[in-house]
C-alpha cells in the first residue's frame, strides 16, 4: 500500500474497469482480475479496514486520517473503474454474448486458463494438505457451476442473502457474482429491479453485499495471514474448477425465458467437432490464445515498472 501518483491512480482504475467487465459475464469473477493485476491482497486489506477503529481515528484525528487508513484513494480509484464498467461495458457485453458467445467464452476461457498457472506459482510450498485443498477447491467449484438456477424468490431477507454470496463470489477468483444470482434465482428479478428502479430490492441487496463484503474480506485476509500457502491453493482450485462454467462448446438442454431474455439453465460441455452448428474454430483458438498471452504480457510489463 501507500500514496501513489495521478498515473499510477489511473491505472488502478484501468484495473477497475476491467474486474468491472469480467464481472458483468456470468462465470468470469473480478476477484481472477484483481489477483493478476497484482492488488488482490490489497483490496482484501483495504476491505478489512472498515471497522470501529477506523471510525475512532476520525473522531481523534480527522476525516484525512481516517481515508488515510482506510486506503481510501485506492479503493475510490478501483471501484469508480468497476462501476464505470458497469455501466458502459454491460450493454456491449450481453450483446456479445448473445450474438457471439463462442468467441467471448474462447478469450475469457484462455484468461481464465492462465491465471490457474499465474496463482499456483505463488504457492511456495506443495505438500499433501495443500494438494488436498486445490482439488477440495477444483470439485466445489465444478459442483457449483454444474447446479441448475433455482426459481427466483422475492422475499427481502432473501435479496439481503443474494447480495452478500454474489459479493462474496465477486471477490473469490473463479467463482462469479452474476453466476451466483443465477444460481439463487434472484439474477431476473436485480435486472428488473435496475431497469424499473425499484430501490427497496436494490438498497436491500446492496446492504447484504456491503455485510458480505466486510465480514467476508475479514476471513480471506485471517486466512492470507495465517494459512497462505491453503488459501492460495484453495483459490486456485476454484479458477481451476470454473473452467467448465467458461467452455465455449456447449449444448442447450432447457432454457427459461426471463422477461426479453431467453437463458439457458441447463447445458452440457461438448467437444468443437460434436457442437450443433458452425464451431468458430478459426477464430476461437487465436482468441483463447490471446486471453491465455495477455496474462503474461500483463504481468512482463509491471514486472517492467
Amino acid at each position: 500500500m501507500g500514496d501513489r501518483n495521478l498515473l499510477q491512480y489511473i491505472i488502478v482504475t484501468l484495473k477497475g474497469i476491467a474486474m468491472g467487465a469480467a464481472d458483468v459475464v456470468p462465470g468470469v469473477s473480478g476477484g481472477t482480475i484483481a489477483f493478476i493485476s497484482g492488488i488482490y491482497e490489497e483490496l482484501i486489506t483495504s476491505l478489512n479496514n472498515f471497522n470501529l477503529s477506523t471510525f475512532k481515528t476520525w473522531k481523534d484525528k480527522g476525516i484525512k486520517a481516517a481515508w488515510h487508513k482506510l486506503n481510501g484513494n485506492f479503493l475510490l480509484a478501483l471501484f469508480s473503474g468497476i462501476a464505470i464498467s458497469v455501466v458502459s461495458l454491460a450493454k456491449l457485453i450481453s450483446w456479445l454474448l448473445e450474438n457471439h458467445p463462442i468467441l467471448v467464452w474462447s478469450f475469457f476461457f484462455g484468461l481464465v486458463l492462465a491465471s490457474v498457472f499465474f496463482v499456483a506459482r505463488d504457492i511456495k510450498r506443495w505438500n499433501v494438505a495443500v494438494i488436498l485443498v486445490f482439488i477440495l477447491g477444483a470439485l466445489s467449484a465444478y459442483f457449483i457451476t454444474s447446479l441448475p438456477p433455482a426459481d427466483n424468490s422475492d422475499s427481502l431477507p432473501f435479496f439481503f442473502l443474494s447480495g452478500a454470496l454474489a459479493v462474496c463470489a465477486m471477490i473469490l477468483p473463479g467463482i462469479s457474482g452474476a453466476f451466483i444470482l443465477v444460481l439463487l434465482g434472484s439474477y431476473k428479478t436485480v435486472l428488473d429491479a435496475v431497469h424499473e428502479r425499484d430501490f427497496l430490492i436494490l438498497g436491500v441487496m446492496a446492504l447484504g453485499a456491503v455485510f458480505g463484503l466486510l465480514s467476508f474480506a475479514r476471513l480471506l485476509k485471517w486466512m492470507f495471514h495465517h494459512y497462505q500457502n491453503i488459501t492460495l491453493a484453495l483459490l486456485t482450485g476454484f479458477i481451476l474448477g470454473s473452467l467448465n462454467k467458461i467452455w465455449p462448446w456447449k449444448e442447450v438442454l432447457e432454457s427459461r425465458i426471463f422477461g426479453d431474455k431467453t437463458v439457458a439453465i441447463k447445458e452440457i460441455n461438448v467437444l468443437p467437432m460434436n457442437f450443433p452448428g458452425h464451431n468458430q474454430l478459426e477464430y476461437a483458438i487465436p482468441l483463447a490464445i490471446l486471453g491465455f498471452s495477455l496474462i503474461f504480457i500483463l504481468e512482463k510489463i509491471a514486472s517492467k515498472k
